[in-house]
Order: C-alpha cells, then structure tokens, then sequence
C-alpha cells in the first residue's frame, strides 16, 4: 500500500480522482445488486412416483416401492434414500451429494427403473422427476369472500389468474381449492329402468351435443374462412333437454330420468382462511429472474389494479419465506379494517 501513499503524495488530483471513481462505482454496483433470500443453489434431488389404484399400503410397499429402492440403491453419488408408500401411491426420494449432476442422476435414475423386470402390471409408468427450486412459489394469495367457491374460483380462473401470470418474472400460477363450474346429472336408476335404459346412454347423448365439428370453408376473394359447427351445452335446461330415446311415440329426454343442475365440480383439493373456504393462488416466477423482484411487482399490481392500496394487507410468510400477501374484497367485499 506505499505506492498508493506515494502516489496521494506526489499527485493528489489523481488519488482523489481514483477514490470518487471507486466510490461511485460501488454505490452504481449496489444499486444494481441482485437480493435473493436464499442462495441459487441445484440440489440434486430425485423424486420417483408410481399410482397403483386400489392397493393397499402394505401392497404397494412390498409389491413397488421395496423393488424401486433395490433398484436405485446401486446409484453412486446417493446420499439420502428415502420413501413413502400409501394407498395406491408409492413415492421414493433420492438425494445425491452436491457433486452429482442432476441430469446425470436423473438418466441413471430412469435407466435403474426401465430395468425393473418384475412391477406389477396394472400400475401406472413411474415418473421421475427433479426437484427444482425456482419451481416453488414466491407467493400465495388467499381469496375468498361471502360467495360460493364456484364464484370465486370463476373470478380467480378468469380475471386474477390472468393479470397475474401477464406480471412480468411471472412463469405460472396454480388454483389450488377451486370448484370451477360444471352441470351435474344426478341419474335416477329407477326412472330410467323403467324405460328400459342404460346408463350409458345417458353418457353417450352428453357426448354427442357436446362437440365442435368442422363444417368446410367459404372463400371470399382472397379470404378463406374456416367454419365450425358448434353444439356446445351451456345451461342446465339444455342438458335436460337432449333426447335419449323414443317410447311409445314420446321422446324421453334427460330431464325425465335425471335430475340435471348448475353446480360445481368435485373439489380435488381444499384451502380454508380463518375457517372460511377460500382459493389460492400459487405463483411460481420465471427460471433465472430474482425473486424479491418479482414479489415487489406482484404486490404493485395487485394493490394497484381496479383496487385502492387499502385493499391489501400483507399475513404471514409463504414458503421460501418470502412475503405472502392476502388481497381482501376482490369479490365485492367489504374493505379490511
């Protein structure tokens, strides 16, 4: 460091010239600092699924996962193997050293499973699949309101999803505990014995007008237009009104040997706010974009868009650890407090 004493020394303009071009580069540089919670680090994790509808546990321990383990055991680089078997699911973790590639793992891992002679033959191909980080969400948000799900879920499907995923570092974002609409058949056997029915009639006239089939083209100069004829079924009164057969010289429709409604589909999974059903969605941001970054334009958007910032309040922290907001009244509601 004499040299630089010496030279502060003999030519103090240049010294003090260097010293503000370094000040300023390091204030420019932190400014443009990318900020992560966590470290972008690969963990080299494999995840290897396999459905067995209707075993047991015991069935699908013995029959699927205890076979998978032997399999893969043989793997070098493995540091943790571990799994899980439930009804009709088998699921074995493998995680391997943080040397092992993970596209290396993962071939081995296929190449182990594709030479297993003796699965059972009516369970599903196994997946296998890696563990991503960027994969996990950045953000959930809770809706809910004093409306049925169906509406809810509507509403988050058809307008939230939609301005969300158009954020940008956006890559995708799921509903988790949505019902979104469907008409519901609710087939009374007894009426339709009586006409001598099957069920599957019933099946076979919702298929037929319920479709979309080309209808040709009609050319106008240099225009072509593509036709379709459409026989989509968009009410209940429709539904209960398409004919099923003819006896004694009078159709028989749906409507007379089921009980047909507007309702909504069978919930796969649940989400509950402060013990009232809600629906969440989970964001998951684009491979290779900061994470703080896109959080931060989330919360503008959604505090911003057709809403006063009163609207939002931020809960608890979402996985990851990075901020969970909850946008209240999207639905008509009242404002929090």
């Amino acid at each position: 460091m004499q040299w630089l004493a010496g030279l502060s020394v003999r030519r103090p303009v240049l010294a003090s010239v260097i010293t503000l071009a370094m000040v300023f580069l390091g204030v420019f540089s932190y400014g443009h600092l990318n900020i992560e919670r966590w470290p972008n680090v690969d963990i080299p994790i494999i995840v290897i699924s396999v459905t067995d509808p209707g075993a047991s546990p015991e069935e699908i321990e013995s029959d699927v996962t205890n076979r998978i383990e032997d399999a893969v055991a043989s793997v070098s680089g493995i540091d943790h193997l571990m799994s899980t078997s439930a009804e009709s699911v088998s699921i074995v973790t493998v995680q391997f050293v943080l040397e092992k590639n993970i596209d290396v793992a993962a071939q081995e891992i296929q190449n182990k499973i594709n030479a297993i002679p003796d699965l059972p033959s009516g369970i599903d191909p196994p997946t296998v699949s890696k563990i991503d980080p960027s994969a996990f969400p950045v953000m959930t948000l809770a809706l809910s309101a004093n409306r049925p799900v169906r509406d809810i879920s509507e509403y988050a499907d058809k307008v939230l999803k939609k301005q969300l995923e158009g954020t940008p570092g956006v890559a995708q974002v799921t509903l988790i505990g949505d019902q979104p609409r469907q008409i519901n058949v609710w087939v009374d056997p007894d009426l339709l014995a009586s006409y001598g029915l099957p069920v599957t009639s019933v099946l076979q006239a919702v298929q037929n007008q319920n479709v979309q089939l080309p209808a040709g083209t009609v050319d106008q100069g240099n225009t072509q237009l593509t036709l379709r004829a459409l026989s989509r079924i968009t009410s209940p009164q429709e539904l209960a009104n398409v004919g099923l057969a003819t006896r004694n010289g009078q159709p028989v429709r749906i409507g007379d040997v089921a009980r047909v409604e507007d309702g909504a589909a069978e919930p796969k999974t649940t989400a509950n706010v402060n013990g009232t059903p809600a629906v969440l969605l989970s964001i998951q941001k684009q491979s290779g974009t900061n994470a703080l970054n896109v959080v931060r334009d989330l919360k503008l958007r959604l505090c911003l868009w057709r809403r006063p910032p009163t609207r939002c309040r931020s809960t608890s922290s979402s996985a990851r650890s990075w901020p969970r907001w909850w946008c209240s009244s999207f639905c008509g509601t009242g404002a929090p407090p």
